[in-house]
């Protein structure tokens, strides 16, 4: 997910953390554990909110610009690990020399992709919440 709401899921997880902490009662402690997830699904109905509106504008520049990253990375992506292995291949094949081809850093590229998917947070808090994946 992108930076925010990790920083959000870290804040939150010291706030758990908090509350068991300052509530040693087990049913204070869901009390409050409820409010804090309430207060975290408000955030994250209010980012999906500003998602839409984003979406919906009518300048390319305000909503074009996830799918332009998107693009961005998804080419990057085939051409580090398709496009490039094969031209260097079929180079050696034809006893061209290849080896100034151009070689993308993917260590940078694939935190943003992964942001942008959602895989990053999302699968970290479906484990922690024990959400079977053959549900």
């Amino acid at each position: 997910m992108p930076l925010p709401n990790l920083i959000a899921g870290g804040l939150f997880s010291l706030g758990e953390e908090i509350i068991k902490r300052v509530w040693p009662d087990p049913s204070q402690q869901q009390e409050a554990l409820l409010e804090l997830k309430k207060l975290e699904q408000q955030g994250e109905l209010a980012q999906l909110a500003v998602n839409f509106q984003e979406a919906q504008h009518e300048s390319l520049l305000v909503a074009g610009w996830r799918p332009f990253v998107g693009w961005v990375c998804g080419l990057a992506f085939a051409y580090t690990f398709i496009l490039q292995p094969f031209m260097s291949f079929f180079a050696v094949l034809a006893g061209a020399d290849l080896t100034n081809l151009p070689e993308l850093d993917i260590g940078t590229m694939i935190p943003v992709l992964m942001g942008m998917l959602g895989l990053g947070w999302l699968r970290t808090q479906e484990k922690k919440d024990g959400v079977n994946k053959n549900r």
